[in-house]
């Protein structure tokens, strides 16, 4: 009963860091969740609740939406969806573990370090960003980094840059979650927990959208790198 309650919780924070900055759910949620329940079964997990998140918002911002913005970064997650289910089901969870306690580290030390300016980019690297979305979304259910990274480049506005990043995680959780369907990915276990813990991803979706607009970001998304640093770093030493 502990456990439920517990994955419970852990997704009440999680909407709520996606609902006040447009990302960041997964990278959130799988650190907690890895030290209760074991990550194959915690990144479908994840997956399931994103569909929550990533739908409420989008009716939320249905109005700034571009469906121009983000067709290339859709088109082109969906092959590296099924390189990333296929990662997932094949790979041990120590591996995958370890790898994603480097990622987690590595992003969020640059994130943390670097801001980078906004730049004309080539169309081709939205390409790339959605790609490489797609194939760590699936693999490790924390696939923004490249988007988010390639959107913060580009020369939008904060509504804009939500919107985009909003518009292509809904499509790309919907798509992840067919796949890890179609490909075994997702276990009963991870079904109930879906359920269990789907008031409560709501709930923090709801709660941090509605003070989107009256805190600064930017001070709060700092605090949640840090805090990745040290989650990463005890997945590295687990791992």
């Amino acid at each position: 009963m502990i456990t439920p309650l517990i994955v419970g919780m852990i997704f009440l924070l999680a909407g709520f860091v996606q609902g006040l900055t447009g990302f960041g759910s997964a990278l959130v949620a799988i650190p907690l969740l890895c030290l209760v329940i074991d990550i194959k079964t915690a990144v479908p997990l994840c997956v399931l609740s994103s569909l929550i998140i990533t739908t409420t918002m989008a009716l939320q911002l249905r109005k700034d939406v571009d469906g121009k913005k983000i067709l290339p970064l859709c088109l082109s997650a969906i092959p590296g969806i099924f390189i990333g289910a296929t990662v997932l089901k094949t790979v041990d969870s120590t591996t995958i573990r370890f790898l994603l306690g480097i990622f987690l580290v590595a992003y969020s030390i640059y994130s943390l370090a670097v801001q980078p300016k906004p730049r004309k980019l080539h169309p081709a690297w939205g390409w790339v960003a959605g790609f490489s979305s797609g194939a760590i979304g699936a693999a490790f259910s924390a696939g923004g980094p490249p988007t988010i990274i390639y959107t913060m480049l580009k020369n939008w506005s904060k509504d804009e840059t939500k919107a985009t990043l909003t518009g292509f995680f809904t499509v790309n959780s919907f798509i992840v979650a067919a796949v890890h369907g179609m490909t075994g990915v997702t276990t009963e276990q991870s079904l109930l927990l879906f359920l269990t813990s789907a008031p409560f991803v709501l709930a923090g979706t709801l709660a941090g959208s509605m003070i989107y607009h009256f805190l600064p970001g930017k001070n709060y998304v700092k605090t949640v790198y840090i805090f990745l640093v040290l989650m990463g770093g005890m997945m590295i030493l687990g791992g």
